[in-house]
């Protein structure tokens, strides 16, 4: 059973009018996958990878903004060491933005 007229005067069946409906749909969600979620799943593992990489010995910077160096690991908790006075602050390891290994020798 047509549906309605394409610009040709020639009748459009109902599988074509869904498929001319789905079509911008389908197109919008593959632009939302490469533009969106795509580039966040991959900073997630990035941030994930960088996170599970904390040794000893590293500096790091918060997301508060304090610049440290890891002293002491313990599962999710990590003891940092701040300033020249060396005070030792306990800090959960999402609360790490940046970290920056040891030059080493």
């Amino acid at each position: 059973m047509p549906t309605g007229n394409n610009p040709e005067g020639q009748p459009i069946s109902t599988g074509a009018a869904i498929a001319q409906l789905l079509m911008p749909l389908v197109f919008f969600f593959v632009i939302m996958y490469f533009f969106i979620i795509r580039p966040q799943k991959k900073r997630e593992k990035e941030t994930t990878e960088m996170l599970n990489s904390i040794k000893v010995g590293d500096n790091i910077t918060t997301i508060g903004g304090i610049c440290a160096k890891v002293v002491g690991i313990r599962d999710d908790v990590l003891t940092i060491e701040v300033g020249k006075d060396k005070v030792n602050l306990v800090i959960e390891r999402w609360a790490i933005k940046e970290v920056e290994k040891p030059i080493s020798d």
